[in-house]
């Protein structure tokens, strides 16, 4: 009878042990499952879950607005504990749709370059911009930095802007309008714009007109030439291409 008491509580001595130390590692973010095998074995087994450290970071943004011309776009992306939402919060500006999908996959990417887990998270992103309206998944990129950096309460470099689309596997895609991209850049007062790889001379068309004399009429030709402009040399800003959301960050993590 002695035994079975001593037994019993030894039993509950480990249990409020476990409990005790189930409470202490919740807290530094390693959970922990209690199971029991066919012994009757109580069984601890502790699963790591990384968590972000929460922070917002902020990005100069170049883009195109309605007309064509470039533009430089405020972005700011914040990370909070909350539900695992996705939330966008626009300033006097048209939410342009394609990038739904592009802040999606930034935060797809994000999480699988910093291996958070963001289930627990909230992810708000802020565009602020004088244009009304702003086209275009080019924004891709600079939302996948921007929202690692939150996640890290990370500092960017703010002589650095990029551009470019983002894919789920963190490649960054070619995009239009790299030139005026660029001279927004340089007149926002950055020294660095990276652009996508194969992009940083941009190939145009150009309308030429020939005409000659044939007798007593003027015969002429329209012809489209192609031109490239090395985007480096038309804006006055250095111009770096990356291939990839790692190569980037290179430049911007300070």
């Amino acid at each position: 009878m002695e035994r079975r008491y001593a037994a019993a509580a030894v039993t509950v001595i480990v249990v409020i042990a476990a409990a005790a130390y189930l409470s202490r590692i919740t807290e530094t973010g390693v959970e922990t499952s209690i199971t029991t095998n066919a012994t009757g074995t109580t069984l601890l087994a502790n699963v790591h879950v990384t968590k972000p450290v929460y922070g917002n970071a902020s990005l100069m943004l170049p883009a195109l607005d309605e007309s064509g011309e470039g533009v430089v776009t405020r972005l700011k992306v914040e990370s909070a504990a909350g539900e695992g939402r996705t939330l966008v919060n626009i300033n006097q500006l048209l939410f342009w749709t394609d990038t739904q999908f592009s802040i999606q996959t930034a935060k797809y990417v994000a999480e699988n370059y910093t291996g958070y887990d963001l289930s627990d998270a909230d992810i708000i992103y802020t565009i602020s911009s004088t244009a009304e309206l702003i086209e275009g998944p080019s924004a891709g990129a600079a939302l996948t930095v921007t929202t690692v950096a939150a996640l890290r309460n990370g500092t960017l470099n703010p002589g650095v802007m990029i551009t470019g689309t983002i894919e789920p596997n963190g490649t960054i895609g070619q995009v239009g309008g790299i030139v005026e991209k660029s001279r927004a850049a340089k007149a926002a007062g950055a020294t660095l714009f990276l652009v996508p790889e194969g992009q940083s001379v941009e190939q145009s068309y150009e309308l030429k007109r020939t005409c000659r004399p044939m007798g007593p009429v003027t015969y002429c030709t329209t012809d489209y030439v192609p031109v490239a402009a090395d985007a480096s040399e038309q804006a006055g800003i250095r111009v770096v291409e990356v291939s990839d959301i790692a190569e980037a960050l290179k430049y911007f993590l300070v």
